[in-house]
C-alpha cells in the first residue's frame, strides 16, 4: 500500500535505523506474520489499506493458528487508494473498480478470534491504540480515513522522482 509507505515515511521516523517499507499492496500482513517470528521481542506493527486487507483475509487464519501477536492498523478509506488518485488526478475521477464495498472487519477479525476496534475520531483513535497496544498478542485497529483524501509525493504516469509531485 503506498499511501501506508508515505505515511510512515513522513511520520514515523525510523527507530535504531530499522523500518520496512513494503512495496506491494498484497505484501504487508504476511511480512509482518514473518516479522513476528524473527523478532519475537519486538513489538510488530503493520499499516494496510482495505484493498491490501482484502487481499489477504486468509492470513487472519494464520495470525490465529500461530498465535501471531501482529499489530494491524487497518486505513480504511473504502478504495483502492492508491488507484483512486491516480484516477482522480490524472484522468478526471474517472474511477474505474477502485470504490469498495467492504465487510464488517471487527466482524471478521473476531470469527479468528482476534480482538479488533475501529476508530471514526481522532480522540477514539488515541484510545484504540493505547488498548492495541497494550492487548496481548494480536490486534486488529480500523481507522476510518477519509474517503478522497491524497497521499502525496506522488509521480505521475510515466514521471521519474525528480518530477514528484508535492500538491494536488
Amino acid at each position: 500500500m503506498r499511501e501506508g509507505m508515505v505515511y510512515l515515511a513522513v511520520y514515523m521516523p525510523p527507530v535504531n535505523s530499522q523500518r520496512s517499507l513494503g512495496r506491494y499492496i498484497k505484501s504487508a500482513l504476511p511480512a509482518a506474520i514473518g516479522a513476528t517470528f524473527g523478532r519475537p521481542d519486538r513489538t510488530v506493527c503493520v499499516f494496510m489499506g482495505d484493498g491490501g486487507l482484502q487481499m489477504n483475509l486468509q492470513e487472519l487464519g494464520t495470525v490465529m493458528e500461530q498465535k501471531a501477536p501482529v499489530k494491524m492498523i487497518l486505513l480504511n478509506n473504502n478504495f483502492l487508494g492508491n488507484v483512486r488518485q491516480w484516477q482522480a488526478m490524472f484522468f478526471n475521477r474517472r474511477y474505474s473498480f477502485t470504490p469498495m464495498m467492504n465487510p464488517d472487519y471487527l466482524k471478521i477479525a473476531s470469527a479468528y478470534g482476534i480482538p479488533a476496534r475501529r476508530a471514526l475520531t481522532r480522540k477514539e483513535l488515541a484510545e484504540a491504540i493505547e488498548e492495541m497496544i497494550s492487548t496481548d498478542g494480536p490486534f486488529l485497529l480500523e481507522a476510518c480515513v477519509e474517503e478522497e483524501g491524497n497521499v502525496m509525493p506522488m509521480t505521475p504516469p510515466g514521471g521519474s522522482v525528480n518530477q514528484m509531485l508535492l500538491e494536488c
